[in-house]
Order: C-alpha cells, then sequence, then structure tokens
C-alpha cells in the first residue's frame, strides 16, 4: 500500500496507442533529470527498434510475468493487444522514498484500476488532435500491420470517450509538441 499523502506525487499518464505519451514523459524527464522517474512497465511484447530491457521496459515471457503476478510484485496488470503489461511496485516506491515524482504509463482500463488502488494520484490523458493525426502517428512508427493499426484506432475511440475522468487532458497537437510538453511539465508541479 503506498500511502496516501506519497500518492500525490505519483501521475497517472494516459491516452490510445500512438498519442505520444512516451516521447512528452521523456522529454518531461530529460528536462527534470533530478526530479522525475518514469516507472519502467513489465510486459511479454516483444521489444521495439531501439528499446533496451531495463531502461524502455522489462521484459518477461509469460510464464516469468505470471510469477511477478503471484509474488503480488505488480501495482496492476493487463492483458493488451495480446501481451501483458504491469507496473511493479518497486518502481514507484524506491522512487518516491527518494523523492521524486513518478510517471506511470498505463492504458486507460489500467488506469481506472489504478484510481480504486492509488485514488490521490494524478491523471492525465493524453490526447490526439483527431483520429486522422493518430493514424498517422502510427503509421510513422513503422512498428504496426495495417491490421494492428486499425484495430489499435478502434481501441482508441473507446478511450478518448473515458477522458472525462481524467484530472486533466492534454492535447498533443501534430507539431507543437512543445506545448504539451510545457502543460505536462505544469501539471506536475515542476515550473508555475
Amino acid at each position: 500500500m503506498i500511502e496516501k499523502d506519497k500518492q500525490s506525487n505519483i501521475f497517472i499518464i494516459s491516452g490510445p496507442s500512438g498519442v505520444g505519451k512516451d516521447t512528452l514523459m521523456d522529454i518531461v524527464a530529460d528536462n527534470h533529470p533530478d526530479k522525475v522517474h518514469i516507472a519502467i512497465t513489465a510486459t511479454t511484447r516483444k521489444s521495439r527498434t531501439n528499446e533496451s530491457d531495463g531502461i524502455n521496459h522489462y521484459f518477461y515471457n509469460e510464464t516469468e510475468f505470471k510469477n511477478l503476478i503471484n509474488q503480488n510484485l505488480l501495482i496492476e496488470w493487463a492483458k493488451v493487444y495480446d501481451n501483458f503489461y504491469g507496473v511493479p511496485y518497486s518502481e514507484i516506491t524506491n522512487n518516491l522514498n527518494i523523492g521524486k515524482k513518478v510517471l506511470l504509463r498505463v492504458d486507460v482500463q489500467g488506469a481506472n484500476r489504478l484510481k480504486k488502488i492509488i485514488p490521490h494520484s494524478k491523471f492525465i490523458f493524453i490526447n490526439p488532435e483527431s483520429e486522422d493525426d493518430l493514424m498517422l502517428r502510427l503509421k510513422k512508427r513503422h512498428e504496426n500491420s495495417d491490421v494492428d493499426i486499425q484495430n489499435r484506432i478502434k481501441e482508441s475511440r473507446k478511450e478518448v470517450k473515458e477522458a472525462d475522468w481524467f484530472d486533466y487532458i492534454v492535447i498533443n497537437y501534430p507539431d507543437k509538441i512543445d506545448k504539451a510538453v510545457e502543460e505536462l511539465t505544469i501539471l506536475l508541479g515542476l515550473i508555475k
């Protein structure tokens, strides 16, 4: 259990696949390395180009991941797009204990579960400008098949409808990433 007063330094970042959550969080963390930690997510999915184990994600096989679940080492977990994802408790507690703000990148269903587990955290939804913008972002990744992109767009329609219960919504406009970074930085209390 994470104490109520420490939860205010936990920020749940969610939004559709491809909206730019990782990019925004990376820029904020790079700008404030002593104050921000991005919780590294455990997953069973294969690593993408330029991803490293222990830096972008902890990559596990399904048996290893289920062991994490059975040992209660994850604050929450889910199966998304045929892969397991979860957030290790240690990623949160170790960094809260040294005074850092902790960012958790989760899908909308994970954010919903975390709202029940750590309700005093701040929940931020990253929204694309439009569905066309999101489609373009997914295509630019060169990581997803056309069928996968269509599935992610279909899922994004459901996720965007959930945005209203989040504490804050940040729109990541194309070619205006500085604006979204500034908004996120302000929400984290890093600038006024």
